[in-house]
């Protein structure tokens, strides 16, 4: 079953074993971030560093100035923890090993470009802003972000690119010091949570026929008995289906004008993934998505287990349904029922795995991995040409 794993160029770059280590793992393929969002990461085996603190969103290549030259919103550069073109460094020492490299971007999640243009952030019924996540619906942000799409997603000698956070971002967010979990939200909650009423999304709304101070209203009166204790969210009657339905249209058209952009640049046989949920009003780093829509928009999806079966029922005989697995035992990962979980994502749909992350896994972690993916190359699960099937 061929098999993919998350890394970022500081996990490799100045470090001359990764390159083999990785191969060694059994991997079909790196993906490799390209532009990504500020994080705080562990990398256990570099000799020069074990913590990285990547300090704002950031392209980890130097982006093009003609491209970006007399445009207020761009992409920044990273600074020191991926100087110069740490991601060209590390992709090449990747494909000096014989492992092939896709890009891995993020799009809808840049916590700097909110801090220096808020107006470009979501904002909430109860006019909060979150600086993290562009509104994809203003038609700068969309500029900026499809642009960079093409840009980062087509790095030389990338087979292929994977988009993540290519949709809504909102409230759900590891940000700073988080301090957002004294009452529970569950999903309805996240949702009216991160409904944005920015200007453009405002026009949307009525477009739709909502009115948009109408809709705000509703969204923080079924908020009350959440902030109360007394119960969940409540209904937003007849309000709900045309804030839906601009929410679902602003995200197909990103999407496709994305993917578009990834396509215009990209050589012929590029692979475009998107990361995806199949239920429509999720936000995050899968963003929400039409199953059907975006699996005849791209090559395929990378979604969390229990999600792939949705998107294994409109899928084309040559589909990508990969399966997302997390292999960090310190991060709540299971590595070592690998291969147990890659027969149940086989059993509902998936024809690839990716393997959340091999950078930050530690050796013990790396070494379960190795005997799964050998053990599946082995003779268990075998990617066929449409699909998986059981070798005898």
């Amino acid at each position: 079953m061929r098999a993919g794993a998350f890394v970022y160029p500081w996990d490799v770059d100045g470090d001359p074993a990764a390159p083999g280590l990785l191969a060694g793992l059994g991997l079909a393929q790196v993906t490799l971030a390209a532009a990504y969002h500020s994080t705080r990461a562990l990398s256990p085996r570099h000799p020069a560093h074990r913590i990285v603190t990547a300090e704002h969103a950031a392209v980890l290549y130097p982006p093009d100035p003609g491209r970006w030259a007399g445009r207020p919103l761009r992409p920044y550069p990273a600074g020191e923890w991926a100087p110069g073109d740490a991601y060209g460094r590390a992709a090449d020492a990747l494909a000096g090993a014989g492992v092939e490299v896709h890009s891995w971007v993020v799009l809808a999640h840049n916590s700097r470009l909110g801090a220096e243009h808020p107006e470009t952030s979501v904002v909430n019924a109860h006019g909060d802003r979150y600086p993290w996540a562009p509104c994809v619906a203003r038609p700068d942000v969309r500029d900026l972000l499809v642009d960079l799409a093409a840009e980062a997603a087509v790095r030389p000698g990338a087979a292929g690119t994977e988009l993540e956070s290519c949709g809504w971002y909102g409230l759900a967010h590891l940000h700073a010091h988080d301090k957002t979990g004294g009452i529970a939200l569950g999903e309805r909650e996240q949702y009216l949570m991160s409904l944005c009423f920015c200007p453009a999304c405002r026009q949307g709304y009525g477009d739709e026929g909502a009115d948009p101070d109408e809709l705000a209203a509703a969204v923080r009166a079924a908020l009350e008995p959440v902030w109360a204790g007394t119960g969940p969210a409540g209904g937003l009657a007849a309000l709900e289906a045309p804030a839906l339905a601009w929410r679902a249209r602003a995200a197909r058209t990103f999407q496709e004008a994305a993917v578009s952009a990834v396509r215009a640049a990209a050589p012929p046989g590029f692979r475009v993934l998107l990361h995806a949920d199949p239920d429509p009003y999720r936000c995050g780093a899968d963003a929400g998505t039409d199953p059907a829509h975006v699996l005849g928009l791209a090559d395929g999806v990378v979604a969390r287990p229990p999600k792939v079966a949705e998107f294994a029922a409109h899928a084309r005989p040559d589909t990508v349904l990969a399966a997302n697995l997390s292999v960090v035992g310190g991060m709540g990962g299971a590595p070592g029922r690998l291969a147990r979980d890659a027969e149940h994502a086989r059993d509902a749909g998936a024809t690839e795995l990716r393997l959340y992350h091999a950078g930050l896994a530690s050796d013990e972690d790396l070494a379960a991995v190795r005997t799964a993916l050998r053990k599946l190359d082995g003779g268990r699960i075998q990617a066929g040409v449409h699909g998986l099937t059981d070798r005898p």
